[in-house]
């Protein structure tokens, strides 16, 4: 039985170099006490037979698919239904995991016991390379959710009983599109802790000019999470600029919305 069960949802990726890099940074971790469950969530015909081919590389991938397109949270919880691993890593289909990541995250939550969930320091890069770096706090408490998550969603990895005992990502569509946000939280309220180690060990895409406005409908659902887990961890009170960040958010126009984005993330 796998130590790790790695979980990645994939739909209809234009990039199929984007998808092989992905699967390739998780084929070669230093540590490869794992498996890998892959979700194809209702894509074309073309691209998961592509998928399918691809995914024969290693004995290690475990290939599932959804009936439909259902989205990323349905897709997470069906790869937990396979999953045996006493570990729970994330990862996207277009992102990049350096190869020290489980050894360091896996080391570091069997020695630290209080944790349920570790990330990581994240670089931002694109076609040109990388662009930015993330520097997360190294003990986020429930104040670091306010601004925004304080965990890189593909970059972490659960403890896979506390994750099933959270019940997993919620399927709703009041929840699309912040679906890691409110889970984290739901994680916190339930008294667990995270920690994000304070190494880069993994590379998320995103090209520094690509930040597009929301659609508004998603940011009521960021608007809706926050109002409902703020006051949950009881940090709402006297924090209501931040619940309604993401309305506000959405009529400031794109360009400097592109602008402050992208300096959240320069390289320091």
């Amino acid at each position: 039985m796998p130590l790790i069960s790695v979980i990645m949802g994939i739909y209809n990726e234009k990039n199929r170099q984007d998808v092989q890099d992905a699967i390739q940074s998780i084929l070669n971790q230093t540590f490869s006490d794992f498996e890998f469950i892959i979700c194809d969530d209702g894509s074309e015909g073309e691209f998961y037979q592509w998928l399918k081919g691809y995914c024969r590389i290693d004995d290690r991938i475990k290939l599932y698919r959804n009936d439909r397109n259902r989205g990323l949270s349905y897709t997470l919880n069906h790869c937990l239904q396979y999953a045996e691993g006493r570990f729970i890593a994330r990862m996207d289909a277009d992102d990049r995991s350096l190869p020290d990541r489980f050894e360091k995250q896996i080391l570091f939550l069997q020695e630290h016991p209080q944790y349920a969930v570790v990330g990581c320091n994240v670089q931002r890069f694109g076609r040109d390379g990388v662009w930015g770096q993330h520097f997360l706090e190294e003990y986020p408490d429930k104040k670091n959710f306010l601004k925004t998550s304080a965990f890189v969603h593909p970059s972490v990895m659960f403890r896979k009983d506390v994750l099933i005992e959270a019940g997993g990502y919620k399927v709703s569509d009041h929840v699309l599109r912040v679906e890691d946000y409110d889970l984290f939280m739901r994680l916190y309220i339930k008294g667990y802790k995270g920690y994000n180690i304070q190494e880069t060990l993994f590379q998320y895409r995103e090209e520094p000019s690509s930040y597009s406005k929301k659609k508004y409908k998603d940011r009521w659902n960021e608007f809706y999470v926050r109002y409902q887990r703020f006051g949950e961890l009881g940090i709402r009170k006297g924090n209501m600029r931040y619940v309604l960040k993401p309305l506000i958010a959405g009529v400031v126009p794109a360009g400097i919305m592109r602008k402050i984005h992208g300096k959240r993330y320069q390289k320091s």
